[in-house]
């Protein structure tokens, strides 16, 4: 497995103040995570987890987008609120900024599919539901097609895999400003345009906070050489797990039409549902009624019923 190496500018210090933000994360939802840290092919990786001793319940294993924490799911108590009595494990991707190791492959292989496949074993889970965001919607396709039979479905929300991002100049400029510039002030402004739609779509103003610290350690603080999302064509056509596609009808960083498009192209009858959230941009993990029909999805498969159109809150 060929390997990049990205990194924290000052290892020891940033990863000591990422550990201080997850602790900030943990006081204002109220609990702790369990923390496991699993050997892999890219190194060390770290996972937090929400009622893993229930190992009777169904359980949800998230991947988070490009340049986020999975906690970020979990702002404002999103996932906990939602999933009670359900295991959740919140994979930290290598290669990203957090406290996992920042090794990370040729995005082009099936590589982190075999990293997947790894934490899925190394958590125990012979079967499990998987969800991802933009680029963790991405790796969830490369876990299926390296192993799909431990995936019960998919669930990809405004994923990276079936097109390019936006190019018009408003897009790239919000997306690339806060690289550029890192300032509290240009991050401020790529939440507000690239990743919400307020006000149907924000966080409380402690978790935005807790959002826009992170972004700034996360863009100001680590040097990036992981390799971006692509679409992943012709690799789609292999995918045999079911797969649900939940997007934003906002988002201007992967607007959903050629997403939707290509989804039903390439996954054909494993496409089980696309759903349109309104009023929604690109951060639709920290939308509560996507996590909602994620919920009520496992629910209906586990006892064989229809799913009805999913409430926009």
């Amino acid at each position: 497995m060929k390997k990049k190496l990205s990194q924290f500018k000052d290892p020891q210090k940033d990863r000591v103040r990422f550990s201080d933000w997850v602790g900030q994360v943990e006081t204002a939802n109220g609990y702790l995570y369990e923390k496991r840290r699993l050997s892999t092919s890219l190194g060390l990786t770290q996972v937090y987890a929400l009622n893993a001793e229930q190992t009777e319940a169904e359980t949800l294993v998230i991947f988070p987008g490009f340049r986020t924490s999975a906690l970020i799911w979990d702002l404002d108590r999103g996932v906990s609120s939602i999933f009670e009595g359900y295991r959740v494990f919140f994979v930290e991707t290598n290669g990203q900024p957090n406290l996992s190791e920042g090794h990370s492959p040729s995005i082009k292989s099936l590589d982190y599919g075999i990293w997947g496949a790894e934490v899925l074993d190394q958590l125990g889970l012979e079967q499990t539901y998987i969800a991802g965001a933009s680029f963790g919607g991405l790796v969830c396709m490369k876990i299926a097609l390296a192993a799909p039979q431990k995936i019960k479905a998919a669930f990809l929300l405004n994923p990276g895999c079936f097109r390019f991002v936006a190019l018009n100049f408003t897009t790239l400029f919000y997306n690339l400003l806060p690289i550029l510039n890192p300032s509290p002030q240009n991050i401020q402004r790529f939440l507000d345009k690239i990743v919400f739609h307020k006000p149907q779509h924000q966080l409380s103003p402690q978790a935005e906070q807790l959002l826009l610290d992170y972004l700034h350690l996360a863009i100001a603080r680590f040097k990036d050489r992981t390799e971006k999302p692509y679409y992943m064509g012709a690799q789609l056509d292999q995918v045999a797990v079911d797969t649900y596609l939940l997007v934003g009808t906002h988002d201007v960083l992967l607007p959903p039409e050629k997403s939707i498009a290509r989804a039903k192209k390439h996954l054909k009858d494993h496409l089980k549902a696309v759903v349109p959230f309104e009023y929604v941009n690109h951060g639709n993990e920290c939308h509560p009624p996507c996590l909602q029909y994620i919920k009520d999805t496992i629910l209906a498969r586990r006892q064989n019923k229809p799913l009805d159109a999913p409430s926009q809150g």
